[in-house]
């Protein structure tokens, strides 16, 4: 049946609605702001718009790019990075690859930095932050140098902070300090450390540059993603020495962490920091913090006893922003009505177009089966198209058909980790097979083992999975879209490395060779 744009619209705004939404619509927000795994934030203020990035790792497209005009409702409107340009990519780097970049304009153009712990400091940059970025610069070639943060000083001079990854380099709470060419592209001879967070701090990471009334000042969180807290440290000679202050801690909130993020001012003297919490399987979902400036110092959240040391807060005001925003969310839900995917979705690896098509059949997505070299296990990959979790409560429904699919070929819903649960369709001797598989510890090498079959008879149905607090999963299938019947027992979701669980959908097949079938998907719906 076609699908009536108008009814579409309508539907989706109503599934939105009904998911994690920040904005209290009285001129309050509630923390997160966002509740999905945009680990590592760095946001920037530009004119009346703010920008945000964050951490991908191995997932392509990367450096998601969002927006807002008033850092609460927020909107993801590109990937810096479509496709790697190298090779390296193209096989499964879980957990590697784009480590905590940081965000900046300057001059008329945007740049995102990062580190990544096994190749070094890339960059890339941009007039338009919804066009198209420049191909990855390679701006420092190392190895553990992770949490990179650029600064464009007064006199002209560019220079660059970087933490290390300990598990490259053997460090984990210095701060490293390098001066940059004119145009940010390449390092120069003078270096040093600048901050050396022992014996105070066990961790120091995540740093990021600014300066402000005379100060250089480095935030950093210490102490580690889960337990730790805000650190800033500020100089008046960008070379130190530094001066230190604890500015955030969970204090008696819920809000572990609470980690790395970014700083901006409003143009009416308004601070607000950004930051994350991990909240796993959820990832690392984000939190803005209102700030407030005494003696040149930043207190982030609520600072009850007037020590210094703010703690996260849980509602507050809006930031009075000179223009107001509609509400919004991250997009989740895809009708494949588009002659492009959704910017909500990522690869687990540099992606093929073969992988897939949205005009072999209009209003729906085909992937087309891929070889699957390791029949007993799913993670390494690639061709998986994940989203992040969305909210602390939501199902993942998609209708699926695979009249095309061949032999030994198999396509589906797949929640996504260390741990990981599918639910796939496959051809058999008596018309088609829904099987229920889960893989525990992936990472070590485990195979996965099927929990449950069903001899369905139908090559067109409906696949669901409904995700409860903590993170609890259970699949589901109907043949009307209605009735849904659960398969298999409760999985627990888990997270991936370095980032959250994340849903979606797949196509493999176990021959290597041969002309290779196909799944349609109508729509994939969260709600």
């Amino acid at each position: 049946m076609k699908k009536s744009p108008l009814l579409l619209l309508l539907f989706v705004a109503q599934l939105q609605a009904q998911q994690w939404t920040p904005d209290l619509g009285n001129g309050k927000y509630k923390n997160p702001v966002i509740w999905a795994d945009y680990s590592d934030p760095d946001v920037i203020k530009v004119g009346d718009d703010f920008y945000m990035t964050a951490s991908s790792f191995n997932c392509v497209p990367a450096l998601p790019v969002l927006h807002s005009t008033d850092l609460v409702n927020w909107e993801l409107i590109n990937h810096a990075v479509k496709r790697f340009p190298d090779s390296y990519f193209d096989i499964v780097q879980h957990g590697n690859g784009v480590w905590a970049p940081s965000l900046r304009f300057h001059d008329g153009w945007f740049y995102i930095y990062w580190g990544d712990p096994d190749r070094g400091v890339f960059m890339v940059r941009t007039q338009d932050p919804k066009g198209e970025w420049s191909q990855p610069v390679l701006v420092k070639k190392a190895y553990g140098n992770i949490d990179v943060c650029p600064l464009w000083d007064d006199d002209g001079k560019v220079y660059m902070v970087h933490a290390f990854a300990n598990s490259r380099a053997g460090a984990s709470n210095i701060v490293h300090i390098n001066e940059l060419n004119s145009d940010g592209s390449s390092i120069l001879q003078k270096r040093m450390v600048i901050i050396n967070g022992y014996p105070n701090h066990n961790t120091l990471e995540g740093p990021k540059y600014y300066k402000r009334n005379g100060y250089y000042y480095i935030f950093a969180p210490a102490g580690g993603v889960a337990t730790g807290y805000q650190v800033v440290f500020r100089s008046k000679d960008i070379w130190g020495p530094y001066e230190e202050r604890i500015v955030l801690t969970q204090g008696n909130t819920k809000i572990n962490g609470p980690h790395q993020g970014g700083w901006v001012e409003l143009d009416n003297g308004e601070n607000w920091f950004i930051h994350f919490q991990e909240l796993q399987p959820y990832g690392r979902i984000t939190h803005l913090q209102p700030v407030k400036w005494i003696d040149d110092w930043p207190v982030m959240g609520s600072d009850e006893d007037k020590n210094g040391t703010g703690e996260p807060v849980l509602e507050y005001q809006k930031p009075k922003v000179n223009k107001p925003s509609e509400i919004k969310i991250p997009q989740t839900t895809d009708e494949f009505d588009n002659d492009k995917l959704s910017l909500t979705w990522q690869w687990q690896a540099n992606y093929f177009d073969h992988w897939y098509s949205l005009d072999k059949k209009k209003g729906s997505l085909r992937l087309y089966a891929q070889y699957n070299p390791n029949s007993h296990s799913l993670w390494m990959v690639p061709n998986m198209l994940l989203q992040k979790f969305p909210a602390p409560v939501f199902s993942a429904t998609t209708k699926i058909n695979v009249t095309n699919l061949k032999n030994g070929e198999k396509a589906g819903l797949i929640i996504m980790g260390l741990d990981y649960a599918s639910l796939l369709l496959s051809p058999s001797k008596n018309g088609y097979e829904l099987s229920f598989a889960t893989c525990k510890k992936a990472d070590t090498g485990a195979d996965e083992k099927v929990q449950a079959k069903v001899q369905t008879g139908e090559e067109e149905i409906y696949l669901k999975v409904n995700v409860d607090q903590s993170g609890k999963c259970r699949f589901a299938y109907s043949k009307n879209g209605k009735d849904f019947e659960f398969i298999g027992e409760t999985f627990q979701a888990r997270e991936g490395k370095w980032i959250g669980a994340k849903v979606g959908l797949l196509a493999i097949s176990g021959q290597e060779t041969g002309l290779k079938g196909f799944a349609d998907f109508e729509w994939f719906r969260i709600e």
